[in-house]
């Protein structure tokens, strides 16, 4: 996918159907999630399928790190840990907007908002971005 002047959108590299929990998933089931799935973070939707957060692996780590948090590991969800609010951006997106934001933000995923601009249909991740720079095909 490209704009009407040729730069290659968000669309075109984004990981399509993106893998998402629910405010009250376990953080245990959420840490299985990313890992069964070989990914470092996930949206958080509420039961409208509106994005409402993300978790990512440097979450996690935190809930680790932090005693009282890792005493309570077995009572958290993911609306306890989650990030907010989620940097998003739209299919039509250049690829030089997203990598512009993900650097000066020092994020490793966008998540990818329909046009309501408030239902993920993708994500575009740091390793997205790194597959296009080799030339190899992204594993959607």
């Amino acid at each position: 996918m490209t704009t009407a002047d040729g730069a290659v959108t968000v669309g075109s590299l984004m990981s399509s159907d993106p893998i998402v929990v629910w405010p009250d998933t376990s953080v245990a089931e959420v840490a299985e999630t990313l890992d069964r799935a070989g990914i470092s973070g996930v949206p958080v939707v509420d039961w409208s399928g509106y994005l409402v957060g993300v978790v990512s692996q440097s979450d996690l780590l935190r809930v680790r790190a932090t005693e009282e948090l890792w005493a309570d590991w077995s009572r958290l969800s993911a609306h306890h840990i989650m990030s907010r609010p989620v940097l998003t951006v739209t299919v039509g997106t250049t690829i030089e907007e997203a990598v512009q934001l993900m650097q000066s933000r020092h994020v490793h995923r966008l998540v990818v908002v329909d046009d309501d601009g408030e239902t993920p249909c993708g994500v575009l991740s740091a390793t997205d971005l790194v597959h296009a720079m080799t030339g190899r095909p992204a594993e959607s």
